[in-house]
């Protein structure tokens, strides 16, 4: 049982309203904070292949005491395995490393448009579903464009879409688009990262007016939006201060406020999924 609200996914399973990122957390160290993450509450592994650390995820959900069956997994194809067949051996692959014999969340980590194989990937991670080896499958990094490519060529919609999302690029129109269709958006880099939006004037005062802490506030953000945060930290300190935001509630005031910071360009990197490709 998780601790927090869950959001009804578009095949029939739950997900956690907040999850855990565990980039780029790696060896004992990186099992210590992932573990420790599990034992704060989280109950939501966000990993992938291109991390290099899905090893170090699976050994600290082994070591965190958490039972498997309430864990959401989560990891993501590299663009280098797109491809029907390179898909299914590459998630054989992402099992093993993590020590499991089933995954909860698989994402298309990029779209890789130049490759197009997009969707002879999703063809295969349907299959995976299929036969009950992933429990919902999903995309990230993927625009309203290439979502309704799948939907085309395939009939199936992601259940997810892990995006970039932070209040210097707060995603509106893709946001609606997901909405309209049914899937859960996820954001990456929740906090804005290295931008920092959380030391805004306006974000200030509205953790100081609720009594939290900019970054629960931006967090809240998120969630009163509908989308699912995927923040992350080796301090124990602060994921527990990252996973405190259940508490409190914004008003529609502060939630466009924050909206408002949004930037033409806000993203933290040359990262348009039309041109950026990750292999």
């Amino acid at each position: 049982m998780t601790q927090y609200p869950v959001h009804p996914l578009n095949d029939g399973h739950r997900l956690p309203a907040i999850g855990f990122g565990t980039y780029p957390l790696t060896g004992p160290e990186g099992v210590q904070a992932i573990a420790e993450a599990l034992r704060v509450g989280y109950r939501m592994l966000d990993t992938a292949v291109n991390y290099n650390n899905e090893e170090t995820v699976g050994e600290a959900l082994r070591e965190s005491g958490v039972a498997r069956r309430d864990i959401t997994l989560t990891s993501k194809l590299p663009g280098r395995d797109h491809g029907y067949d390179e898909t299914l051996r590459s998630f054989d692959g992402t099992l093993e490393r993590l020590g499991v014999d089933k995954l909860d969340l698989y994402l298309i980590h990029w779209p890789n448009p130049s490759v197009d194989r997009f969707v002879d990937t999703w063809k295969a991670m349907i299959r995976l579903r299929e036969e009950g080896r992933v429990s919902s499958i999903g995309v990230s990094n993927f625009t309203p464009e290439f979502l309704t490519r799948l939907l085309a060529e395939t009939g199936v919609l992601p259940a997810v879409n892990q995006v970039e999302l932070h209040p210097y690029f707060p995603q509106e129109t893709l946001l609606d688009f997901h909405r309209e269709h049914g899937i859960v958006t996820e954001a990456w880099s929740p906090l804005g990262k290295r931008a920092k939006p959380h030391e805004e004037a306006v974000i200030g005062e509205i953790a100081t007016k609720h009594g939290v802490t900019p970054a629960q506030a931006v967090l809240r953000w998120h969630l009163e939006r509908g989308v699912v945060p995927i923040p992350k930290s080796s301090s124990p300190e602060r994921q527990r201060e990252n996973f405190d935001v259940f508490g409190f509630t914004l008003e529609e005031a502060d939630i466009a406020a924050i909206t408002a910071l949004g930037k033409p360009d806000g993203r933290l990197f040359d990262g348009d999924p039309n041109t950026h490709e990750e292999m």
